[in-house]
């Protein structure tokens, strides 16, 4: 069982910027999962945001944040990023990370394993 903790997330004007962190527990084989960013909006669907395979070689974006964020991982801590830069208002939701042991993409029902989610608010 993966277990997920996201952090990082909180309050930042429009054009700020801010890193999200996902540590994973449970697993001994970190290194066997993809994982991925999605994030949820108020009275939205849960939508993907990025994710990244799992030796870290390959690596998609959502059109809406290509350019602006940047996931990467560390293998050896169990240890996924998110780099959000030129945050707008429209960026605002909840972030999740999330973990699956056959599956590359941003399809979030294929996904096994999720963290508690870490707010991100962007003001104006």
């Amino acid at each position: 069982q993966v277990h997920l903790v996201e952090s990082g997330g909180g309050s930042v004007q429009a054009g700020g910027s801010l890193r999200l962190s996902c540590v994973a527990s449970g697993v001994t084989t970190y290194s066997m999962y993809s994982v991925a960013w999605f994030r949820q909006a108020p009275r939205k669907e849960r939508e993907g945001v990025s994710c990244i395979s799992a030796r870290g070689g390959s690596t998609s974006y959502a059109d809406s944040v290509k350019g602006r964020f940047t996931i990467s991982r560390d293998n050896a801590k169990n240890m996924l990023y998110l780099q959000m830069n030129s945050l707008s208002p429209e960026d605002t939701a909840i972030y999740y990370c999330a973990a699956s042991g056959g599956y590359y993409g941003l399809t979030p029902e294929q996904y096994n394993f999720w963290g508690q989610g870490t707010p991100v608010t962007v003001s104006a």
